[in-house]
């Protein structure tokens, strides 16, 4: 059952996109050998203004694909502001077990002789965050990402402070490892879609190989994207229409989750948000003014796994998100009330 619905007005704008996100992704694999794909998800949902996490092995390019990704922006200076402290373009956290809250958020601290309050404020008061391997941190100190992540904002000792957009946090997070703590479930609702590297093939690992076995592997990298365009971008989600049919199919995959006998912890309402907006901004991505039923299909399984909880730990989640979209019917007709 294939449903076509089309803005004509915005699809003249929109159809430009592309080739404007071609440039930022063709600059990205200058340096990082991945799969295009993975990419046009990672950057959607950087314009839709969610949040990512990469969960892999050791070595694998996480960290230099989001140093590939920060690189690649020009940071304007009507970009890099905040109303009452100044947002840096990008910061990098390396997390440990011994990182604190105020580590990440800031802290105020008295200064000079009449004991004046100073500001000092922490990593997450930038336009791209990078928090390097987050399931190092102990649970206390994760839940410091918690407000920024989802209302944009960080209340520090009674005050609360805005965090402009662009605001992007990209995670990496180890599957294996030791002193590893899990993310609460309520952090990982909060990432829009997490995705996996994976190994490279052969003849990419004698690329990485053969590019970055020397010193001066980056030596030609230079950003090319400037900060306003990625506002233009998010502000353009909007205009990508979606159908009342498209949002029921997306209500339905959703509540599937929560009559799986597999399943503990199902979908959250938030996460049919995330997966609308997610889709609008790959479409957005790719030229179309229009969601389809095919781009849900498409990106549900990476937008919802981390969102879930089974009984036995150790079944691959994909397994039960590919069960219920074959089981849940694109024709709202043959579902059930």
């Amino acid at each position: 059952m294939s449903m076509n619905y089309s803005v004509s007005s915005t699809g003249e704008t929109i159809a430009l996109v592309p080739e404007e996100i071609n440039s930022l992704m063709d600059n990205i694999r200058s340096v990082i050998f991945m799969d295009r794909i993975k990419l046009e998800y990672l950057l959607a949902a950087k314009i839709a203004g969610g949040h990512v996490i990469l969960a892999d092995s050791h070595g694998v390019g996480k960290t230099s694909l989001a140093r590939a990704l920060a690189g690649s922006i020009i940071w304007k200076s009507e970009t890099v502001a905040a109303e009452e402290i100044a947002m840096d373009p990008f910061s990098r956290i390396q997390s440990t077990v011994d990182l604190l809250p105020q580590d990440i958020i800031g802290y105020s601290r008295l200064s000079g002789p009449e004991n004046e309050v100073i500001f000092n404020k922490g990593p997450i008061f930038a336009h791209f965050v990078l928090c390097d391997e987050i399931n190092l941190l102990t649970p206390k100190t994760q839940g410091s990402f918690f407000q920024a992540m989802e209302e944009q904002m960080v209340s520090i000792e009674g005050r609360t402070y805005p965090l402009p957009a662009p605001f992007f946090i990209i995670a990496t997070m180890n599957l294996k490892g030791a002193h590893l703590f899990p993310l609460p479930a309520p952090q990982l609702d909060r990432f829009m879609i997490q995705l996996s590297l994976g190994f490279p093939s052969e003849e990419d690992e004698a690329a990485i190989i053969r590019q970055h076995g020397r010193s001066d592997g980056w030596e030609n990298f230079r950003p090319t994207t400037a900060s306003t365009e990625l506002l233009r971008w998010q502000a353009m989600v909007d205009e990508v229409a979606i159908h009342d049919d498209v949002i029921d199919y997306i209500v339905a995959l959703v509540r599937a989750t929560r009559n799986h006998p597999e399943v503990t912890i199902p979908a959250s309402p938030r996460t049919g948000v995330k997966l609308s907006r997610l889709a609008r901004a790959l479409c957005l991505v790719r030229g179309r003014d229009y969601v389809t039923l095919d781009t849900v299909k498409e990106i549900f399984i990476p937008a919802v796994a981390h969102r879930i909880s089974l009984h036995d730990p150790d079944r691959p989640k994909e397994g039960i998100l590919m069960e219920i979209l074959n089981s849940v019917p694109v024709d709202p007709r043959r579902r059930r009330p």
